[in-house]
């Protein structure tokens, strides 16, 4: 893994539930550091639940963090899980793959980038794909596997192996902007941000228009909470530049992301959350 955040975290202890070791490389120190205690306490809470077949000791056992890419050399997947800004990824994936072995596989977390313009620069295209998981990736059962044009067949069809093997189910995807899922939940989710700044409803009752309506597992204004306002914005401004103006964020999303009310990691979105 690149990146231990939230989503890279998740991904790791997914992989980890099922034997996989796994690596994760961070920036810095602290931010390894960070990293091993997110995924260390999540396996943990996965054998408390019962959920893991294994104990913590011995998942643990099977699991690294570092501060160098070189580190990647002998992975078979590197999933990149950095933030979802497309300079910063193709930096990241650039130098990950110049370390990588010719016939290993390279994955991008991207939820709406174009997987041919991340492709490239690349030198191995045919090995790179997007792999889109969801937040949180332990509870979620979907990943999007994003195939671009120059993605290997072969290796879409293992991807998706791997992604049945830690128990969830893929769907198959060609490369647009925003895939199927983000483009179909940002569109949802900016929708309820308008009718919430137009006045229609309170967002607990556009919420429950679609979880009672419509038997959504989470309203739209709740889950744009919980997958953070910040990202929710990039996700639009990309979509804007790329699919036209229905996609423009709101002037309420802008106001709340300058004020720092980025959802559940900080404590106030559109709901109040006990803690970030």
């Amino acid at each position: 893994m690149l990146g231990g955040g939230r989503m890279g975290a998740g991904i790791a202890h997914a992989f980890l539930l099922v034997g996989s070791r796994v690596t994760v490389v961070e920036r810095d120190a602290d931010a390894a550091a960070a990293a091993s205690k997110r995924v260390l306490e999540s396996v943990e809470a996965s054998v408390a639940r019962g959920t893991a077949d294994e104990n913590a000791g011995v998942i643990g056992a099977r699991f690294a963090t570092s501060t160098d890419l070189a580190d990647f050399a002998r992975c078979g997947l590197v999933v990149e899980a950095v933030p979802e800004d497309l300079e910063l990824k193709i930096d990241a994936l650039t130098r990950v793959e110049a370390v990588l072995a010719a016939d290993a596989a390279l994955a991008s977390n991207t939820s709406s980038i174009s997987i041919d313009q991340l492709a490239a620069l690349l030198e191995r295209p045919s090995r790179f794909l997007g792999m889109h998981f969801f937040n949180p990736v332990p509870a979620s059962q979907l990943v999007e596997i994003v195939r671009g044009d120059a993605t290997d067949g072969v290796l879409v069809a293992k991807a998706r192996e791997w992604v049945e093997a830690i128990g969830k189910t893929p769907i198959v995807v060609t490369d647009a902007p925003g895939f199927a899922s983000s483009r179909l939940g940002v569109a949802l989710g900016l929708e309820a941000i308008r009718m919430l700044e137009d006045g229609v409803a309170s967002a607990e009752d556009i919420d429950n228009a679609m979880t009672l309506g419509y038997k959504h597992p989470l309203g739209p204004l709740r889950l744009t909470d919980i997958v953070g306002l910040d990202v929710r914005l990039g996700i639009a401004e990309y979509l804007s530049s790329t699919l036209g103006e229905r996609f423009d964020p709101p002037n309420l999303l802008r106001r709340m992301v300058a004020e720092g009310k980025l959802g559940r990691k900080t404590g106030e979105g559109f709901y109040l959350w006990d803690a970030p």
